[in-house]
C-alpha cells in the first residue's frame, strides 16, 4: 500500500509575453511583491509560434521568463495562477491584454503550467485552474508531450528550464 507523503516543495517559475518590453519592470515588481524575488531570467526571446494573440496584443510579441527564489508548495498554483490572473487585468488598456502570464512550477521530473481552461490532457487543481503537465525530464533532458506548446519545446526555453533546474537542485540542499 501506498502511503501518502508530503511533496517536495517546487520552484516557481513564470512566462510573460508582450509586445512592449517596457512592462517588464513593473510586472517583475508586481510578481516579486507577491510571490518573492526573483531568481533567474531568461533573455528575450521572439514569440512568434502564433498569431492567436494578435488582434488583442498585436505584434511582435516577445516571452520572458521569470523563475523565483522561494519554493512553493504545489498545492499553491491555483492561488497563483487566480493572482496572475488580476494582474494581466491590471496591465489591460482600451480593453486589450497588454500581457500574458503563464505560472507554472519545476520539478526535477516534470514542468508544469497553469491554466483556466479545461482540455483532455489537463488535470482540474481546484478554484477553476488545470495543470497542465508540459514538459517531462527523461534521460538527462526535457521531452516534449503532444500538446506542449512549440515554444516551451524550442531550444532558448529548455535551455533555460535546465539552468532553472540546476538552480532547483541547490535550493533544495539543507
Amino acid at each position: 500500500m501506498s502511503e501518502p507523503r508530503k511533496p517536495k516543495p517546487a520552484k516557481l517559475v513564470i512566462g510573460l509575453f508582450m509586445r512592449e518590453k517596457a512592462l517588464l519592470g513593473p510586472l517583475a515588481d508586481d510578481l516579486s511583491a507577491a510571490f518573492g524575488a526573483v531568481d533567474l531570467v531568461s533573455s528575450w526571446m521572439a514569440f512568434d509560434y502564433t498569431n492567436y494573440y494578435q488582434a488583442e496584443m498585436g505584434m511582435p510579441l516577445f516571452r520572458r521568463l521569470l523563475a523565483f527564489k522561494t519554493l512553493i508548495d504545489q498545492q499553491y498554483l491555483p492561488r497563483i495562477k487566480t493572482a496572475t490572473n488580476a494582474m494581466e487585468r491590471r496591465y489591460v488598456h482600451n480593453g486589450r491584454r497588454r500581457v500574458n502570464i503563464d505560472p507554472g512550477y519545476l520539478l526535477y521530473e516534470r514542468f508544469v503550467l497553469a491554466s483556466g481552461k479545461n482540455f483532455c490532457h489537463r488535470i482540474y487543481i481546484g478554484s477553476g485552474i488545470y495543470a497542465d503537465l508540459t514538459l517531462i525530464y527523461q534521460k538527462g533532458d526535457y521531452r516534449k508531450l503532444p500538446w506542449t506548446y512549440p515554444d516551451y519545446a524550442d531550444g532558448p526555453i529548455l535551455s533555460f528550464l535546465h539552468q532553472v533546474r540546476r538552480k532547483y537542485a541547490q535550493d533544495l540542499k539543507p
